[in-house]
């Protein structure tokens, strides 16, 4: 059974000041930098990278208590801020930028806290984001509840990179950070390192950028060289959806044309244009699925709802989406079910497919 829990007295004032908790004989030192890397906090057999807690940013209290689940997590999920790529790299300007996230998640989203649980400046300053993340981390044992991605935030470890990676790569500083703290979260929960993905797995989002998202495997399999897992080949290949929004165009956006008319969203014959008529049907398909965002981006969200089950023998849209695709891919046969899996194939993405998991529904058990 699955629950929530808390940890000593403290819960109530979670993330206030400095203290010092027992829990199952280990001491866990909270407050400046942790690690024994740095020779301060508590030192651990298995440290991992130096992490700056919430108290050693300068954080501001949450307020509510952080939802603590007797649970780990299973995955990990990368992001990136979307903010400029600065030149200032300094500890200073890493602190500065986590306190931003903090202020936007908390004055403008509404949230208890920050909603990620780490995060990584350009520098390659690894900071807690949301109280607690560290603490509960390194016992590895249960899961703080995040706010980073509706439905994966129980079930996965959210790390939010400083930066846009649309077009560029993340500077050396992060991408070392990046992979030695997904080692070390891997080694921590038991997560296999093929069970990292991008926010855009699950979302309408670009996030982590186009370019970032396409080192993904690279990261699995450097993460799996640290934790004595060999990734070889096409292990380290997710299976994933594409990105469509406007301005796009090929056989990828005709098939989601059909199957917007399939669905009843469009009345428009399929040419392969993601134009503004197309987003709007998106739109409008997004707002009928109940999608978290109404923002006329076709992601990791809405294509599991849109592309449906196709059976063989049928002569609708849903058909014609297949047919589409499977001559541009000079693909000799499809299988008589066309389920979410072939679906992939035939938009190209390839890879071994994500294995289901999402947040309990419903009150903590």
């Amino acid at each position: 059974m699955t629950r929530r829990v808390t940890v000593g007295a403290e819960i109530a004032d979670a993330g206030v000041g400095r203290r010092r908790l027992l829990m199952g004989g280990v001491a866990l030192g909270v407050g400046g930098v942790l690690g024994s890397a740095l020779g301060s906090g508590t030192a651990w057999a298995d440290a991992g990278p130096p992490i700056t807690d919430c108290a050693g940013w300068k954080a501001r209290p949450n307020s509510a208590v952080v939802p603590i689940w007797n649970q780990r997590p299973v995955k990990i999920l990368v992001h990136h801020t979307a903010t400029p790529n600065q030149a200032d790299t300094s500890q200073n300007a890493a602190f500065a930028l986590a306190r931003s996230i903090q202020n936007f998640h908390m004055d403008v989203r509404g949230w208890l806290d920050t909603g990620q649980h780490f995060t990584i400046s350009r520098g390659g300053f690894l900071m807690e984001g949301r109280h607690r993340s560290l603490e509960v981390l390194r016992i590895g044992q249960r899961q703080v509840e995040g706010a980073h991605c509706t439905g994966q935030n129980i079930v996965s470890i959210g790390i939010e990179n400083e930066g846009t990676y649309s077009t560029v790569g993340p500077p050396a500083a992060m991408w070392n950070r990046l992979r030695d703290t997904c080692a070390y979260i891997c080694r921590q929960y038991g997560i296999k390192a093929t069970e990292i993905y991008g926010h855009r797995d699950f979302k309408n989002t670009a996030c982590p950028g186009d370019h970032l998202y396409g080192m993904l495997p690279r990261l699995r399999t450097e993460v799996g060289g640290l934790i004595g897992q060999r990734i070889e080949g096409e292990e380290a290949q997710k299976a994933s959806w594409p990105l469509l929004q406007e301005g796009d165009s090929g056989p990828d956006v005709t098939a989601a044309q059909y199957l917007l008319r399939d669905a009843g969203m469009t009345e428009g014959e399929p040419d392969g244009t993601f134009d503004a008529t197309t987003a709007a049907a998106v739109r409008r398909f997004q707002l009928a699925t109940g999608a978290e965002e109404i923002n006329g981006v076709l992601g990791g969200e809405s294509w599991p709802e849109l592309a449906r089950t196709v059976r063989y023998g049928e002569s609708g849209d849903g058909a014609k989406a297949v047919a589409a695709l499977a001559a541009t891919r000079d693909t000799e046969s499809v299988p008589d079910v066309v389920t979410a899996p072939v679906w992939q194939r035939l938009l190209g993405t390839g890879g071994a497919p994500i294995p289901p998991s999402s947040d309990p529904v419903g009150p903590p058990r």
